[in-house]
């Protein structure tokens, strides 16, 4: 049962124990012979971080990996807010069965190596917030088997497969908060049994194909997900995942899965070596996936209607066939190191200037069959053409009507003019916004490739906003109610709420513009139908979950104001259903049942314990070494220990045991080694003060001491000395015998300063006939002090006289200042 504190700040390491005895209660087990010269291993806290009970705190120390050596007894691990990137499989959480908790957050993790968990299966919680982990898979989490919690917020992470949580059944706390995440595959929560809560917000979902599966499942499962919103298309941008109805979810080819490879070869096409053919499949885009290295790329007989853009990112390319296509305009710069360009049968009508002047390599260029308009906008491509002789004399003029079916290649170039106006349906081929494509209002936002995209106003979708947005969209119901239109009303949208937390402004301005009539009137009926509750309004119906109603189905009735919960017992409201709080000794769904604590399957003592019934609970009984309410507690027997000469305590149970410094034995280190007995000196039992040498006189310590101080081990101040102006020693009730003096010593000082001194002498009166000197003159201080010594003092009670000041000036030295001087009391 771990319960040390170590050391702070120690490093492990092994040591011989020279002896090692175990101390129990009755004091009967000597263990010293047979552990004797034994090696172990001391895990103590590892260097620099804290060790507070069973929690090791390592946070913010930069460093750049987990610590090699860690106490066993280890349950909280702490190593947020350092910088280790990287998560190698070094085994050390075999090394810890104890451990529940791991603290990972705030560092630089882009990568946790397979294997790195092994042996934490008794973890509970792993916290990753606040790294760079880009991608996840399923060998990462390798061996948590236990797992319970895990936080993978504000990472990189942009997709998640059907593989990266296998074999986490038991967590039941999953937040992926502020990522990457665009999509997710199907499946990718399905191993996850025991999931409760899952935290999808803060991402960029793109709400295509591949995302609609998550729509469903968000649908059915009774999982708290946070209601995560689409961020693209544009159409669906905010709408709750779970709102958008399944044929919403659509690809139009641009689109792909971030979880899934990159095919070498496109589905739709076929590959030989650097050659990729994709003719007469139908494809109104450039397909996913062209290799990089593509050399000739056929692309004839599609339905593209301008050129891709992606081309130009194919640098290798020499060889496109885009013919039999309906590509009607051409941006400069398209084309890149191109040597054959195959055009025929589009719907071009001019071409921008410039177009080709870039592919300085191109040999072959057909132009046939395509509605050119020569005018003077094309007399440049007429020019070109007959420079290089790169067209084959197949491309024709189709208007203006005097240019009709002639050849560009051998047309005179002062042909080409620009004559009256030109034909709408000609200049919106190169502008397409001038014939207003997009309806209901849509703004049209044309680009240099002479496509457009329409800019939908609420309510609308389609290329050119012409499909009307199913209302549910924009007024979802809450706590998972299902959203129907009612019947004749799929093609109307109004005004939409803000967000959806205003979406009672929606209902009201229904309420206001509409006849309750034509709306069948707000049926707020609260009976329940089937397994929910029907609430319409005007032209929504929410269908909501059991346990939910109003409106949105945003009210959770209160379940406890009718409850059969006994035993003063506190009711707790949930969804349909209400908990009882039972206060101790009950226990039940209805809190009606009395506990018997001892029952087996419920007895609390631990570590052998005997459990007592009493009336209002229980008691145990713990066997010798254990305290607590539940014998939970090791009792420190070294807080009474008898280890002797600096030995070393260490707890057992019911005992203790103390490791014996070098040369010490017995059962309390109290033997000292035979050759410190033959060696020891008095001295080294013998201490001597200030500074005083120890020698041995006769077999026997005595302190020699250095001037100033006395006594048997110099232990008493004998002398002062002081230096500089008004000094002065004060000697409060100075108890002297007639034996003792006071002397005074007095050097000069520099010339020119006055100089006196004070000498007050404490006088007592012991009999008529003994008194201390009250005056102190230098001449004859000596002479006083020392027929002072001669004399015995008497044993009567001294009466203490008032104290008489005398004052030494200068005298025979001359003017004094500053005086130096030490005053000895013997």
């Amino acid at each position: 049962m771990p319960k040390k504190r170590r050391k702070r700040g120690s490093s492990h390491g092994l040591a011989r124990l020279p002896a090692l005895s175990v101390v129990t209660k009755s004091r009967t087990e000597d263990y010293r012979s047979r552990l004797s010269g034994d090696c172990f291993q001391d895990l103590v806290c590892p260097e620099r971080c804290r060790c507070e009970g069973t929690v090791v705190d390592c946070s913010n120390l930069k460093l750049t990996q987990v610590p090699p050596h860690l106490p066993e007894h280890t349950t909280d691990l702490r190593l947020n807010d350092n910088e280790i990137a990287v998560l190698d499989a070094t085994g050390t959480f075999k090394k810890l069965p104890n451990l529940r908790k791991i603290n990972l957050s705030n560092n630089k993790l882009r990568d946790i190596r397979e294997g790195a968990f092994d042996g934490a299966a008794g973890v509970l919680e792993l916290l990753l917030t606040g790294n760079k982990l880009q991608n996840l898979h399923g060998r990462m989490f390798k061996g948590l088997t236990g797992l319970k919690t895990l936080m993978l917020r504000s990472n990189q992470i942009s997709c998640v497969d059907n593989t990266t949580f296998t074999g986490l059944s038991s967590v039941r706390l999953l937040s992926l908060y502020d990522n990457r995440i665009t999509t997710v595959a199907p499946g990718a929560f399905a191993t996850l049994h025991s999931l409760s809560t899952i935290n999808l917000l803060s991402n960029p979902y793109v709400c295509d194909c591949h995302l609609a599966w998550l729509g469903v499942w968000l649908k059915k499962t009774r999982v708290v997900s946070g209601n995560p919103r689409c961020q693209k298309p544009a159409f669906l941008k905010e709408i709750p995942i779970q709102d958008v109805a399944t044929p919403d979810f659509t690809c139009d080819g641009s689109e792909e899965s971030s979880c899934l490879p990159a095919p070498r070869c496109p589905e739709s096409c076929t590959c030989s070596d650097t050659v990729v053919r994709c003719s007469n499949r139908g494809l109104r885009s450039l397909p996913k996936g062209i290799p990089k290295d593509t050399t000739e790329l056929y692309l004839e007989g599609n339905q593209l209607t301008s050129v891709p853009k992606e081309l130009s990112a194919l640098r290798h390319l020499t060889l496109v066939d885009l013919s039999n296509n309906s590509i009607g305009s051409l941006a400069p710069l398209t084309f890149s190191n191109m040597t054959q360009l195959t055009l025929h049968g589009n719907d071009l009508s001019t071409i921008p200037e410039g177009a080709f002047g870039h592919l300085t390599s191109l040999s072959h260029l057909a132009l046939g069959a395509n509605p050119l308009y020569c005018n003077c906008d094309l007399r440049w491509l007429s020019q070109w053409v007959k420079a290089g002789f790169k067209e084959p004399g197949i491309a024709r003029c189709a208007g203006p009507p005097d240019m009709a079916d002639r050849l560009l290649l051998t047309t005179p170039l002062n042909r080409f003019q620009c004559k009256g106006p030109v034909d709408l349906n000609l200049m919106s081929k190169c502008a397409p916004c001038l014939s207003t494509p997009c309806q209901n209002n849509g703004t049209c936002v044309g680009d240099a490739t002479g496509s457009y995209h329409c800019t939908c106003p609420f309510g609308y979708k389609g290329r050119n906003c012409e499909i009307a947005i199913n209302a549910c969209i924009s007024f979802p119901c809450a706590n998972g109610g299902t959203c129907h239109v009612s019947p004749g009303q799929e093609d109307q949208f109004s005004a939409p709420p803000v967000n959806p937390q205003t979406a009672l402004e929606f209902s009201a301005s229904w309420q206001r513009t509409t006849p309750v009539t034509a709306l069948g009137g707000l049926d707020m009926a609260a009976g329940r139908l089937g397994v929910g509750l029907l609430v319409r309004l005007g032209r929504l119906i929410c269908t909501c979950p059991a346990g939910f109603e109003g409106q949105r189905c945003e009210v959770n009735p209160d379940d406890c104001e009718d409850n059969d919960c006994e035993n003063n017992s506190t009711c707790v409201d949930g969804i349909n259903n209400y908990t009882c709080l039972c206060l101790p000794n009950y226990t039940g769904d209805l809190c009606d049942e009395v506990i018997d604590h001892c029952a087996p399957g419920f007895d609390p003592c631990q570590n052998d314990g005997k459990c007592v019934p009493l009336p209002r609970g229980y008691r145990c009984e713990c066997p010798p070494g254990y305290v607590g309410q539940n014998c939970e507690q090791d009792y420190n027997d070294c807080l009474e220990n008898k280890c002797q000469h600096g030995a070393q305590c260490v707890d057992a149970i019911n005992g203790y045991t103390c490791i014996c410094k070098e040369g010490f034995s017995g059962l309390f280190c109290e033997v000292p080694p035979p050759m410190i007995l033959l060696q020891t000196s008095p001295c080294d039992q013998f201490e001597c003060h200030n500074g005083a040498l120890c020698l041995v006189v006769a077999g026997e310590p005595m302190c020699r001491c250095p001037p100033g101080f006395f006594g048997d081990r110099c232990h008493k101040t004998a002398a002062v000395h002081f230096l500089g102006k008004e000094s002065y020693v004060e000697l409060p009730s100075a108890r002297l015998r007639p034996t003792a003096h006071v002397s005074l010593q007095v050097a000069p000082a520099p010339p020119g300063v006055d100089a006196h001194m004070t000498a007050t002498v404490n006088a007592w009166q012991c009999d008529p006939d003994t008194q201390l000197a009250r005056s102190l003159a230098p001449p004859r201080l000596p002479e006083r002090s020392k027929s002072r010594r001669k004399s015995r003092p008497r044993e009567e009670t001294c009466a203490q006289q008032p104290p008489k000041t005398d004052t030494l000036h200068s005298g025979a030295v001359g003017r004094l200042g500053g005086a130096a001087g030490a005053i000895a009391g013997h």
